[in-house]
């Protein structure tokens, strides 16, 4: 099969050669027909399998079949998506497949200034990608006009019930025409998204291309086991020894995400955090950095686990592991997209045995726990002003030079300064 079968105008299946496409992935195979045919669909694919065009591409097809709607430049279709960089890349994937057709796409989203979002709403757009608090905040100030949605996508519904977005999706709703087709699009699926689509969806068509919540095949899975105190060390050495030029490493606390960026600067491998406190122009630039290969590390937390497509991103850590399971997948999915390999290494220290258990449970498979090789303990580098212990965040082990720990007394190693110089190695051990 070709895109060529599946009815789209000839603008579309330009815009699609033009980005180098020619065969589609099962999940667009099966979804642009049925969105064509006007049917709500709730459909699961693994992530970086083109889940975006599934919907993107014929929801520009009907738009384009659309000639009752006169001269309103209210949108005729609305995405909605749990974070900024998800809206960002939905919005964008429109534009590049609508470029050469006369319809508009308009993103919105937290962060940056509302303002011109309200400006460049009251000029129009066909298709409207956002956040659901921002869009909240527009349609709270009546500027944006929801009446004439024809169609509406919950993309990755399962990751806005966990951030809690579900009583800011009913409000929306509320504002739609009840008449209406209905899409969700979700890498993995709980059982409150199959209760969400009991009420949202009519009869609607279920596609599920891959095992409920597994991961792409095509990253290749393994752990190191290393206590939580030496992380930073071993993940150094893989990177040095690995000689890799673009890891995305995902932390839990956005705190985390800044301590180990500095640590990682001071070992001499360049990097940038990305997570909710930094600011929209921060987040863009950390970024463009990463894809351009000017950073090598890019330090981020959940945030950046879904709607970051970076081509061929060959490595993922999980320096921490998530706390819901499910979240691995997209984490992993960042590498591995479109039929390209990539690897997701997790490092798990003792206090995460039970999560890598959850892990396993919901992939169905056992993540294989390799020999942790041998790696040098790094001096500690002094932390900048303002970024000491808070509440206990900061491991042992990584006071500035001249805190040494207390000393104990003969009886065993409890208090003693056990840090290395950085001359001398140390296997990764477990306990």
């Amino acid at each position: 099969m070709s895109f060529s079968d599946l009815g789209l105008s000839p603008e579309l299946l330009r815009a699609v050669a033009d980005k180098g496409y020619d065969t589609p992935s099962p999940i667009q195979a099966q979804a642009i027909p049925a969105v064509m045919s006007g049917r709500d669909v709730l459909a699961g694919a693994q992530t970086g399998t083109g889940k975006t065009a599934s919907f993107v591409l014929p929801i520009l097809q009907r738009l384009l079949n659309d000639t009752e709607h006169g001269t309103s430049r209210a949108p005729r279709a609305l995405v909605l998506t749990p974070t900024r960089e998800l809206a960002a890349q939905v919005a964008q994937s429109s534009r590049d497949y609508g470029k050469y057709v006369q319809l508009h796409t308009y993103q919105v989203f937290g962060g940056v200034s509302i303002n011109p979002q309200i400006s460049n709403l009251r000029s129009g757009c066909d298709v409207l990608v956002a956040t659901p608090g921002r869009l909240l905040d527009l349609a709270q100030q009546r500027c944006v006009d929801l009446s004439k949605v024809q169609v509406l996508v919950l993309d990755e519904a399962d990751r806005m019930l966990d951030m809690g977005f579900i009583n800011d999706i009913r409000k929306i709703i509320r504002l739609l025409p009840q008449k209406r087709q209905n899409l969700l699009f979700s890498a993995t699926y709980s059982d409150d998204i199959r209760g969400l689509a009991e009420k949202l969806l009519h009869d609607p068509l279920s596609i599920q291309v891959a095992p409920r919540n597994a991961a792409i095949e095509l990253v290749e899975q393994r752990a190191y086991r290393v206590q939580k105190e030496q992380k930073r060390h071993l993940l150094v050495h893989l990177i040095q020894e690995g000689q890799w030029h673009q890891v995305l490493v995902f932390t839990r606390t956005k705190h985390g995400a800044n301590r180990l960026t500095q640590q990682l600067e001071g070992a001499g491998i360049k990097a940038a955090a990305i997570h909710g406190n930094k600011s929209q122009a921060a987040r863009v630039k950390a970024l463009e950095m990463f894809k351009k290969g000017q950073v090598t590390a890019l330090v981020a937390t959940e945030v950046a686990a879904r709607g970051l497509d970076i081509k061929e991103l060959p490595q993922v850590v999980n320096y921490e592991l998530p706390n819901v399971p499910e979240d691995y997948v997209h984490r992993i999915g960042r590498t591995g997209r479109a039929g390209a390999a990539g690897e997701a290494i997790s490092l798990v220290s003792g206090d995460e045995a039970g999560l890598l258990r959850d892990i396993e449970r919901v992939l169905r498979r056992t993540i294989p726990v390799v020999q942790t090789p041998v790696f040098k303990i790094l001096e500690s580098a002094p932390m900048p002003a303002g970024q000491g212990s808070r509440g206990g965040d900061r491991p042992a082990g990584d006071r500035p030079p001249g805190q040494n720990r207390p000393q104990g007394n003969s009886h065993g190693n409890r208090g003693r300064d056990t840090r290395r110089s950085p001359g001398q190695q140390q296997r990764g051990r477990f306990n």
